[in-house]
């Protein structure tokens, strides 16, 4: 019986591709044991762990408006470690901002960091925020479930290429830009790396799978030097983004902002140009599967038919993706009744529009690139078979 369930879950899959992919599970092993490089900044002498609110005392807390100020005093007990059951008295500072401050409430899971000096002695508690690992490793856990369950081992390879994707840029492409790397480079060789590794989980090691990152990775390419070309006249500046301003003050003063933009517009890109250049590449294969004396000329027209209709809708999948990351910022400047030609001329906006229409113009090119490099590489080897 766990040989027919073994044998139903390997169903269609080739050996190479059951290679491949235990090459691309031992590179997860080897990547989560990497160092970052910045472990030493740490907090030293602090135990990280889960506690249960006791009670709330909310005496010294005030609301002006929607903003909150003052304090929360909270007993917690500790679930977890070497001080599992020991009952704390602790403060929740609000800082006046929406979202970063956090109400508790009595039953609530903090999460609680308990720091500890030479001889062992506890010098502070602080609650930092809700405790969430529990209810994300559920989440994770049931998307890897169905993963499974639906695509068998080619669900399996979904959800590692999800996890190389992780661990390459948690533990490789974010620690590298944090030393000064240039961060466009980095994120590009990134994504390629990023894009050959998913594509042949998904596709095979082939032709395939071939001509789908060559398209993928042209485009990129295309993209980043298009992105580079309009910021400069775009006057973005890269501080736009979330925390961008913060990071220089947490002492990384050599960071290129601006940069860091690119390489964020490049990287939100991939998962559209990826999606584009497979969706291209497995359709031309299938048409020379099917009809292994097409030309070139043919299979090159097939393509680009294919490529048009695509496109449409992808350009319009990253104007939905990207605007809901920027809805509140525009319905905050239209409710306050802000002219268009102003609004188009805010920094916040322009950068936005800057990451849609960049991200839509490497669409736009990945599609002929892709169709070209699937008619070299197809009907060639195809006619040298026959």
């Amino acid at each position: 019986m766990k040989l027919d369930k073994l044998s139903f879950f390997f169903h269609n899959a080739k050996k190479q591709d059951i290679v491949f992919s235990m090459f691309v599970l031992l590179l997860c092993v080897v990547m989560y044991q990497i160092p970052t490089g910045f472990e030493d900044r740490l907090p030293k002498n602090a135990e990280y762990t889960e506690g249960l609110v006791l009670s709330v005392d909310n005496s010294r807390a005030e609301l002006h408006g929607l903003i909150r100020s003052g304090s929360q005093s909270l007993d917690i007990q500790i679930l977890k470690g070497r001080l599992k059951g020991t009952v704390f008295h602790t403060g929740n500072v609000y800082m006046g901002k929406m979202e970063l401050d956090r109400e508790f409430e009595p039953g609530d899971h903090a999460f609680v960091t308990i720091s500890t000096n030479g001889d062992e002695t506890i010098t502070n508690v602080n609650t930092s925020d809700f405790y969430r690992l529990r209810i994300e490793a559920v989440l994770m856990g049931v998307f890897a479930l169905f993963l499974l369950l639906y695509g068998g081992f080619f669900g399996f390879q979904a959800m590692l290429s999800f996890i190389f994707s992780t661990f390459a840029m948690w533990k490789l492409m974010i620690p590298m830009m944090l030393k000064g790397y240039d961060p466009i480079l980095l994120s590009f060789v990134a994504v390629v790396i990023l894009s050959a590794v998913i594509l042949f989980l998904v596709a095979g090691v082939n032709r395939k799978g071939i001509v789908a990152l060559l398209g993928a990775s042209l485009g990129l390419g295309v993209t980043a030097i298009i992105t580079l070309i309009f910021s400069g006249p775009f006057k973005v500046n890269g501080a736009v983004r979330p925390f961008s301003e913060t990071l220089l003050y947490a002492g990384n003063t050599h960071l290129d902002l601006t940069r860091l933009f690119i390489a964020g517009v490049v990287l939100s890109a991939s998962g559209a140009v990826m999606d584009l250049a497979m969706d291209i590449s497995a359709a031309m294969s299938e048409i020379v599967r099917n009809k292994p004396d097409i030309s070139r000329k043919d299979l090159l027209v097939s393509g680009n038919t294919i490529g048009r209709s695509v496109i449409g809708t992808m350009t319009t999948t990253l104007l939905f993706a990207y605007s809901g990351s920027y809805l509140a910022m525009v319905m905050l400047f239209m409710g306050q009744g802000i002219p268009n030609g102003n609004l188009l001329n805010i920094s916040y906006v322009a950068a936005e529009i800057l990451h849609t229409v960049v991200g839509s113009f490497g669409l736009v090119l990945v599609a002929p690139i892709t169709t070209a490099m699937g008619a070299m590489l197809y009907v060639p080897l195809k006619k040298k078979r026959a």
